[in-house]
């Protein structure tokens, strides 16, 4: 399977549909609404852990890689899923964690109770060095009762796995074939790039350690036997990594064919444009500047060295972009299709978020009882140490919170939303008109529906450059893709007031390709406007 011209959809299967009542979706919620997700016109589902686990990183401290967790269904379940997905010809991309597991794992518990063999899984030391965890404090943990340590970059029950033992290397490339023979083909590798510490473990009181174990070449090795192992033996393998604090260099890396480690990376740096001095939880409005030159940057130099992007606003780790980055109140409907248009039309592979096709928005919860994660909840605790008040806490909850992106999605009218009929395990959004039911025939959806085929019909978006355009528009979001003689001048205006600009000369005679709004004055832009100028 080329992905140059798919498009993914992203599902939270805590939060898509609830079969059983409860109040936790499940794969038969899945199941059921594939004819849905055909209708949108995408091509594969990647779905969030759905693995046993303990559930202290919501689904990403995984107690057992080769099985389902019960409050998602049965392998029958999944089976069915899979069957029916291929009907409608939707493949499906799993979560593999392979940097740490569960510290209720097996290998865990085995290392635990003095196996030496299993102690060698995991990165044991006499003594921590200075390194911090992700998640806040030191990145060490004790042992049990040896005196030792072992390493955790996330939270204290994810135990980072040693990738430089062979057998760690065996197991998992088997985890990986497990799921190929199950009917997989897409699967997004969890902070892939930090598997590859380097063996001293020095000290490094700069960052924390980051560089110690962020993007080492031998990661690169570790990509290409696990590609050689497993997916790389499929055409139609679609994978995708997440990684942190990367580069663009090392992504281009990652994702160049030639070097058959990755289809293409997740990267970050766009949605960091509303942290003050760096800190997620503060109440800014984001730097479109800053924005802008990123996403010229990364689309440029990944263009040019022949990289991959993974496209997206949204994921079960942010905020809903829609919130973020629009006025809601008065453009929620022309800010969802400039935001859908500025990503599926660029260079890369879109994704979408579940609710993202009918303009969802944050879920407005009013108190900290609303929440459930334990960032979110650390996070107010912090917050409120600080001096903060707990309304001026809670706002700053209800914009930067991970469960943002996380409340069910919304189907119709009906009690939750349709979502379930028992008591969901995390509360609605405060926003029942905004449903499947009254938005499937609206202009999000429809406008939806015509980028992804859109993304289909038309080489110069699956394969085109990218060149950026309008690089110092102070709101003008704009970029050229180019494939042979035809190109395509792309322009997303990010500010709610209209904004005139020169149009390129070479794009006077332009034909419009797809717009936002019913017209369009040359050199004028509406409040989040988005057009596309193609010349054949």
């Amino acid at each position: 399977m080329t992905f140059n011209d798919k498009v993914i959809y992203q599902i939270y299967p805590k939060s898509f549909l609830d079969t059983n009542g409860d109040g936790i979706g499940d794969l038969l919620g899945i199941t059921s609404k594939i004819p849905y997700l055909a209708d949108l016109g995408i091509d594969m589902i990647w779905l969030n852990p759905i693995y046993p686990s303990p559930q202290h990183d919501n689904g990403y401290d995984i107690s057992d890689y080769k099985a389902i967790d019960p409050i998602f269904g049965s392998f029958a379940d999944f089976d069915e899923m899979i069957r029916v997905g291929k009907k409608y010809h939707i493949e499906f991309m799993l979560d593999m964690v392979l940097n740490h597991v569960s510290t209720e794992h097996e290998w865990f518990q085995k290392a635990l109770a003095g196996d030496k063999y299993y102690q060698d899984f995991f990165i044991i030391r006499d003594q921590p060095n200075d390194w911090l965890s992700k998640f806040g404090g030191s990145a060490w943990a004790p042992f049990g009762e040896t005196g030792k340590y072992y390493l955790h970059l996330y939270e204290t029950t994810q135990a980072d796995l040693n990738w430089r033992n062979e057998n760690v290397r065996r197991e998992l490339i088997d985890v990986v074939n497990f799921w190929r023979a199950k009917g997989i083909s897409g699967f997004r590798f969890d902070v892939i790039n930090v598997i590859g510490k380097d063996q001293q473990l020095l000290d490094n009181p700069v960052d924390g350690g980051k560089s110690e174990y962020t993007d080492k070449p031998i990661v690169h090795d570790y990509l290409q036997m696990l590609n050689q192992s497993t997916f790389g033996q499929d055409n139609s393998s679609i994978t995708v990594g997440e990684m942190s604090s990367t580069t663009i260099e090392n992504s281009i890396l990652y994702t160049r064919p030639d070097r058959h480690e990755l289809s293409m990376v997740f990267s970050f740096y766009h949605l960091k444009t509303d942290y003050e001095n760096g800190d997620k939880w503060t109440k800014m409005t984001p730097d479109f500047a800053k924005l802008r030159d990123i996403l010229h940057v990364w689309g440029k130099k990944m263009s040019d060295g022949k990289g991959w992007n993974a496209l997206f606003w949204t994921n079960h780790d942010q905020p809903r972009a829609l919130s973020r980055f629009v006025d809601t109140d008065h453009f929620r409907v022309k800010g969802a299709t400039m935001l859908a248009a500025s990503e599926h039309l660029s260079r890369g592979t879109p994704f979408v978020y579940m609710g993202e096709e009918i303009g969802m928005v944050n879920p407005d919860y009013q108190s900290i009882e609303d929440f459930e994660d334990i960032e979110a909840i650390n996070a107010y605790k912090m917050l409120l140490k600080s001096g903060k008040s707990e309304t001026e806490a809670l706002q700053i909850l209800q914009e930067k919170a991970r469960d943002n992106s996380r409340s069910p999605m919304q189907w119709d009218s009906s009690k939750n939303s349709g979502f379930c009929t028992g008591k969901p395990w995390i509360a609605l959004g405060n926003h029942p008109d905004i449903n499947v039911a009254s938005e499937k025939n609206g202009e999000i959806y429809s406008f939806y529906k015509k980028l992804i085929q859109l993304r289909k019909d038309q080489e110069i978006i699956s394969k085109g450059s990218y060149i950026p355009a309008f690089e110092d528009s102070d709101s003008i979001y704009a970029f050229i893709r180019s494939l042979g003689k035809e190109k395509l001048l792309v322009l997303n205006n990010f500010k709610d007031q209209a904004v005139s600009f020169k149009t390129p000369q070479e794009f006077n005679k332009a034909d419009i390709l797809i717009s936002n709004y019913d017209n369009y004055i040359p050199g004028y832009l509406q409040p989040y406007q988005s057009i596309a100028l193609i010349l054949k």
